[in-house]
């Protein structure tokens, strides 16, 4: 447990938190929406601070990031809760396990210690992921400052929902970031995730400005998301982030989500529909997620279209030459 960095303490020991744009009004003795952000006699606390849900050594495609330091390890964890309540959600154990239980669950480990078996076991960066990093940003930024110093990258996994005030905290730190555009409808977000999409929007345009590498994942979600959703959000990535962003379309799996098990899995030709859409937009890289063996898994060269990066699942096989073209010399938009 550690006093949170971000919260305003107001009359009658209420609190008022600031790390993510949900701004939570909380009474003495009770939580904010993240279930994991306490208020203890006008004090807010981060209950996760040091506890972790799950760590492990995963790919940097698993996140996804697939021009992020392609083909390499990072050493990924995160704590319970979330300031989100999706639907579709498939670690809604550990992220909405608070809320249903009440319960802190993890491990104790150090920010130190999450440093020094990242370095011992040769992952060149830490991604923040599982759950949503924004709620245990106070543990996550000490082990990013951590992490700078030893010359390892920082990405985080996110659905964009912190606020001003955390992201101008963490970005001093922050190498990548991959956010999810879950849809472009208000009212989506409203009554499927618990949340709004403007802040998302408007985060993700500072991010862009402020130089940190960007990739952007949608669960294409049969009957919720719409070749409209698509397409909007198609545009909104080239306008506001720029055509070199990568933009995963994943597929939809029921039986792992925690509220949509009446839907059924998304057909693979709506990921390729997405895919057509995204490209028929401009942008540059379009991928479909979570289906082994299609093409639209590989790198394609933007000037020539010769294939640069084969991916099989996590398997990646790279053609090209320092993240050029090996066949023209274009530049492939990627980071090492």
């Amino acid at each position: 447990m550690r006093e949170a960095l971000l919260y305003k303490r107001l009359k009658k020991e209420k609190v008022q938190c600031q790390a993510c744009n949900h701004f939570c009004i909380i009474e003495p003795d009770k939580r904010g929406k993240c279930g994991v952000r306490e208020n203890k006699k006008g004090r807010l606390y981060s209950l996760v601070y040091g506890k972790v849900a799950a760590i492990n050594i995963d790919p940097i495609e698993k996140k996804p990031f697939f021009h992020f330091m392609p083909g390499t390890e990072s050493l990924s964890f995160g704590t319970v809760g979330c300031n989100f309540s999706c639907y579709s959600c498939q670690n809604y154990s550990i992220s909405q396990g608070p809320k249903i239980k009440g319960e802190i669950e993890g491990e104790e480990i150090s920010p130190e210690r999450i440093v020094e078996l990242a370095v011992r076991y040769k992952c060149p960066s830490i991604s923040y992921t599982y759950t949503e990093p924004t709620v245990f940003f106070e543990f996550a930024l000490e082990t990013m400052k951590l992490a700078k110093k030893k010359g390892l990258k920082n990405c985080w996994v996110s659905n964009g929902f912190m606020s001003r005030q955390t992201l101008d905290l963490i970005c001093p730190y922050l190498d990548a970031i991959n956010v999810d555009i879950k849809s472009f409808s208000e009212e989506f977000y409203q009554q499927y995730c618990k949340g709004k999409l403007k802040p998302i929007l408007d985060n993700l345009i500072l991010l862009k400005k402020r130089n940190i590498w960007i990739e952007i994942t949608t669960l294409a979600i049969p009957k919720l998301i719409t070749e409209k959703d698509l397409i909007q959000i198609a545009k909104f990535i080239k306008k506001n982030l720029g055509k070199e962003t990568p933009w995963h379309i994943s597929r939809f799996f029921p039986e792992i989500s925690w509220r949509l098990r009446h839907l059924y899995t998304t057909p693979i030709e709506l990921v390729q529909k997405g895919c057509e859409i995204g490209m028929k937009e401009g942008l540059l890289y379009v991928y479909g997620g979570n289906v082994p063996g299609l093409a639209s898994e590989d790198t394609y060269c933007p000037k020539c279209h010769q294939k640069m990066i084969d991916r099989t699942g996590y398997f990646i096989e790279r053609k090209d030459n320092d993240g050029k073209c090996s066949n023209c010399g274009a530049d492939l938009n990627i980071i090492e």
